[in-house]
């Protein structure tokens, strides 16, 4: 498979790196050629440089013959012209990067697709919808609704309170009818369990369950689920504007962004239950002013990811419970996981999450890239006779890097236990590390 990416910053440039993996033949265009001379370019990345809205430069590049064009520049006219130019240049499918949510509407999907745009993605909308989820459970590390919310992923840092410490899987009570543990993240590694492994404090545990035993999750945890009242949001980014227009509107929420002219213009399209605060979110005696130590949740969203991880940690001390930080940098994900960060925003995973859906032949529904743990939780469809519905699942003899966290039948969820047999047209959930996305495919189809 050809792939050519446009643009080198930090959404293309992870995008090739994470593609390469998968022994693709990619191509990484930019018309800047410092940007293409980044640490640790492999081998099977070809770096171009490049104009995307150049035809010239797009023959050049191959995009007559390439399965996907990716043009994810931070222009959004420039990524919407290179994906109509490559799309009559002959590439099979295209995918542009945009910052305007009504390109996303369905009465304008049809005349993008006319135009030759596959599909579109927003990263700032979808990071807004994240923080949400997690403002709504936060007790969660990370919520995930997959197969339109009649499977909910969850996944749950473990203290020394919950019920589920130190059993082995096999003998919790109940496991196999109200939730299945797909996964654990200990320390560095994710671990795909098996009956007999146990869960040990400060795990993080990923679990899939229906709606109607979420709250079965949060006792055998030992999580208490607090209402978030006040937010406080450091830094005024399209993020933190998206957020703030799809957070309840009664919850009180205050955005401390360091711009003055920024902070004047933003305070003129928040809705009415945002207050926008001139001032430097780094510093605690304007959070304690703010009332910091009085705050549910606590936001960061500055382009400076050590100030956010920072941030954070300050405002755990001072009490808050539900702690956001927008870290881009996939290297500082364990070091927040390691300092008790609630949960991590990357544009970088959730951009991958969405292009990954077009490199796998099987159908795939929905993918998600989890920023804890080096793995994806995808949805597929089982077809007509293939190998996942040849037998029942403990007799599958599945690769060690995936499991399979549930089904729908005939719109109805349930979940998976080794006696299951998967039929045609079953909408499964599957968990699995980096190194089995693609053995997916040969399961499914």
């Amino acid at each position: 498979m050809k792939i050519v990416i446009a643009g080198a910053g930090e959404v293309g440039t992870h995008l090739a790196k994470m593609l390469a993996r998968e022994k693709l033949d990619i191509i990484l265009m930019d018309s800047d050629e410092e940007r293409l001379q980044f640490p640790a370019l492999r081998a099977e990345i070809l770096p171009m440089v490049g104009n995307p809205t150049s035809p010239q430069d797009l023959n050049e590049a191959g995009v007559k013959n390439a399965d996907l064009f990716v043009c994810v520049t931070p222009e959004e006219s420039t990524n919407i012209t290179a994906c109509i130019l490559a799309s009559n240049l002959g590439a099979h499918k295209t995918f542009a990067r945009i910052n305007n949510y009504e390109y996303l509407l369905p009465k304008n999907r049809e005349l993008f697709e006319s135009l030759g745009i596959g599909s579109m993605i927003y990263p700032e909308m979808l990071a807004a919808k994240e923080i949400v989820t997690a403002i709504r459970r936060p007790w969660t590390r990370q919520y995930f609704e997959l197969s339109g919310g009649a499977i909910i992923l969850i996944g749950v840092k473990i203290r020394e309170n919950s019920r589920l410490v130190n059993q082995n899987l096999s003998d919790l009570p109940g496991e196999n009818k109200l939730f299945h543990i797909v996964a654990i993240k200990r320390r560095n590694e994710t671990i795909i369990p098996g009956g007999a492994d146990q869960i040990l404090p400060s795990d993080l545990v990923f679990f899939t369950t229906t709606k109607e035993h979420i709250k079965d999750i949060q006792v055998q945890a030992g999580k208490k689920d607090p209402e978030v009242k006040k937010i406080i949001i450091m830094g005024g980014s399209r993020i933190a504007l998206r957020a703030c227009q799809y957070l309840p509107g009664n919850i009180r929420i205050k955005v401390i962004e360091l711009n003055k002219e920024k902070s004047h213009r933003i305070s003129e399209v928040v809705p009415s239950n945002v207050l926008i605060i001139n001032g430097d979110g780094r510093d605690l005696d304007l959070l304690i002013q703010e009332g910091i130590t009085d705050s549910e949740a606590f936001i960061a969203l500055t382009e400076n990811e050590s100030t956010n991880i920072l941030a954070c940690l300050a405002a755990k001390q001072h009490g808050v419970v539900k702690t956001i930080a927008k870290i881009e940098n996939l290297d500082y994900i364990p070091l927040a996981e390691d300092m008790d960060i609630g949960a991590v925003i990357n544009k970088k995973l959730i951009a991958a999450s969405h292009i990954y859906q077009f490199l796998l032949d099987a159908d795939v529904s929905n993918i998600k890239s989890l920023a804890f743990a080096n793995a994806d939780v995808a949805e597929l469809i089982a077809r007509p006779n293939s190998k996942i519905t040849r037998k029942r699942v403990k007799d599958l003899h599945l690769p060690k890097d995936m499991t399979l966290g549930g089904l729908i039948r005939d719109g109805e969820p349930m979940m998976i236990d080794g006696n299951t047999q998967i039929q045609s047209f079953d909408n499964v959930v599957v968990f699995c590390l980096n190194t089995a996305m693609r053995k997916l495919e040969d399961y499914f189809n």
